[in-house]
């Protein structure tokens, strides 16, 4: 249904939530290397319960490599707390990509900017906190991208 896609990933617990993630949406997750962790990692398979085997799972060498080989019909969205977009208004497509950042820095703020219409934000209430964890933040963009393809999933 849709793309995952995690840029550097640092914290095993966030790929394997987001590989659920994927499993429960019929989504595909991409990690784009370097990888902060194994893939062997008990701690991947461990958020990964039973399901990590079943997981749609491709990781790439680098985002240009990820891309030349996407659909040219897919949007890419980049999510940042930099952006000016919220998430909630995005016309997604099934198919399209779901842009997460390394959970530390988020994505490259020249990625982010060059972006444009393309870089989305999750709301939060000024002054609560700077950003949510990686796997919260994959389910609310994902889950929303998904309900609006299927409303009544």
């Amino acid at each position: 249904m849709f793309h995952i896609v995690l840029l550097e990933p640092e914290i095993p617990h966030n790929a394997g939530a987001a590989g659920r993630l994927a499993l429960a949406t019929g989504s595909t997750l991409h990690l784009v290397e370097p990888l902060g962790f194994s893939l062997g990692d008990k701690h991947v398979r461990r958020t990964g319960l039973d399901y990590w085997h079943s997981v749609d799972l491709r990781v790439w060498k680098s985002f240009d490599e990820l891309q030349a080989a996407a659909s040219r019909e897919a949007a890419f969205w980049f999510l940042s707390t930099k952006a000016q977009r919220t998430a909630w208004n995005a016309p997604y497509r099934a198919g399209d990509y779901l842009v997460f950042g390394r959970e530390t820095k988020g994505l490259p703020e020249e990625m982010v900017h060059a972006a444009g219409d393309q870089a989305l934000r999750i709301p939060m209430q000024p002054g609560g906190t700077r950003s949510l964890n990686l796997s919260t933040a994959i389910a609310i963009v994902l889950y929303e991208a998904v309900r609006r393809q299927n409303p009544d999933w």
